[in-house]
């Protein structure tokens, strides 16, 4: 019997209630999900026959399952969701498998972000692991700490009220980085071409082979300036032409190539709010992580409080005796190991931020410097000044504490948080 699966849908066609329309424009059946599937069978087969997966083996797999279902559900939201709460229950029940599982968690997520990484790709895998940690953790902290006594209404109410302002920090992050958008009225601006662009002709571009200026209109209203190569000089300062969002980029702009989209004084692209940091919510996203961090901190020493009363609060995660004789106190102990890893990392990248802000650079002008050699390096690496933009310790936090000012940016909500 010939499946109805994959077939091309003709025009006005009505849908069955149990079809749709898969990524490649075809007529699907839901029925499908275990039959019908290239990808599967070849992944399958090259299984059997040991032999190596193609590169995008997996990539093609998760996208076909996500695919099949009847709304289009993002699957890397999936793995913390359901890895994370047994990993820990596992680490819980003996000291080796504590070792084991936070051994192996960082370098499985760190693995992944090298996969991701390097192919450019977005996720929304380290998102979902930030929320679900945070989400999680808290409700270890109500279920299993608060109950053991140890812990007042005044240090439960601190808590909660940390974790709902890392969230609104949060989603005031995530609202917009500050994109670069064509300006809505004509603006005229000198600009050189070094190259040739393809859609000219050189003979009307440059005199034996001298780079001509000419003025171009930037209209918003959608013209459209073609080319590649275009530079505009003003102030002194250069202005790129970003061909594939087709807008002149203003200086410390960059283009994400992982958002697909140019951003004011871009940064780096964060993967743990799944969004760029740039010009508009580079201050909020360091009161995120300051926020994170102190309620991490505060958490943590509660819980060690709690399960390990008679130890020191700074030798209680490396020695705390009798805590695996209960499986509560030894989960709480496992929950504030997992904490004060995930904390050690975020701190890394505050203090990296902290001092790329004191000396007015971002993360993206200090790989391009390091890679080009043209930075002065300090503390191994830790410390890098270009000596371009730097206008002294407080000058350069007060541009940075007043650049996100003047920049029109929506409202944030709820929807904002993915």
């Amino acid at each position: 019997m010939k499946k109805r699966a994959n077939e091309v849908l003709e025009p006005d066609e009505p849908l069955c209630c149990c079809e749709f329309v898969d990524r490649q424009g075809g007529r699907s059946h839901v029925a499908a999900c275990c039959c019908d599937c290239e990808d599967l069978d070849d992944a399958c087969d090259r299984w059997l026959k040991k032999e190596p997966q193609k590169a995008d083996s997996l990539s093609r797999l998760v996208t076909m399952v996500s695919d099949r279902l009847p709304r289009r559900v993002d699957l890397s939201v999936l793995p913390p969701l359901l890895l994370l709460p047994v990993l820990l229950h596992i680490a819980a029940l003996h000291f080796l498998l504590g070792m084991v599982v936070l051994t192996a968690l960082p370098v499985l997520v760190l693995w992944y972000y090298y996969v991701t990484h390097r192919k450019k790709g977005r996720t929304l895998f380290f998102l979902s692991l930030a929320l679900f940690s945070l989400g999680y953790m808290y409700y270890l902290f109500l279920t299993e700490v608060f109950p053991r006594g140890g812990v007042g209404l005044t240090q439960l109410g601190t808590v909660t009220l940390g974790v709902a302002l890392t969230l609104a920090s949060l989603i005031h992050t995530k609202r917009e980085p500050g994109y670069v958008r064509p300006h809505t009225a004509d603006i005229h601006s000198t600009v050189t071409y070094h190259s040739s662009p393809p859609d000219r002709d050189p003979a009307h571009t440059s005199l034996n082979g001298v780079g001509q200026e000419v003025v171009l209109a930037n209209r918003g209203s959608g013209s459209e300036q073609q080319g590649q190569g275009v530079e505009q000089r003003e102030s002194g300062r250069s202005r790129k032409w970003c061909s594939l969002c087709r807008v002149v980029r203003p200086p410390r702009a960059g283009h994400c190539r992982i958002c697909g989209v140019c951003v004011l004084r871009l940064d780096h692209h964060c993967v743990w709010i799944n969004s760029c940091v740039g010009q508009a919510n580079h201050c909020s996203f360091l009161s995120t992580l300051l926020l994170f961090l102190l309620t991490s901190l505060y958490g943590i020493s509660l819980v060690l409080r709690s399960v390990c009363p008679q130890q020191n609060l700074l030798s209680a995660l490396l020695y705390c005796p009798g805590v695996y004789n209960q499986y509560s106190s030894a989960l709480c102990f496992t929950c504030a190991w997992y904490s004060s890893i995930v904390t050690g990392g975020l701190l890394h990248l505050l203090v990296l931020q902290l001092i790329n802000v004191s000396y007015n650079v971002t993360e993206r002008e200090v790989c391009t410097a390091l890679r080009d050699k043209t930075a002065r390096s300090h503390y191994w690496g830790l410390v890098v000044d270009t000596g371009v933009y730097s206008h002294g310790f407080r000058g350069n936090w007060a541009e940075f504490l007043t650049m996100g000012e003047g920049l029109h940016t929506p409202s944030p909500s709820l929807t904002d948080l993915v």
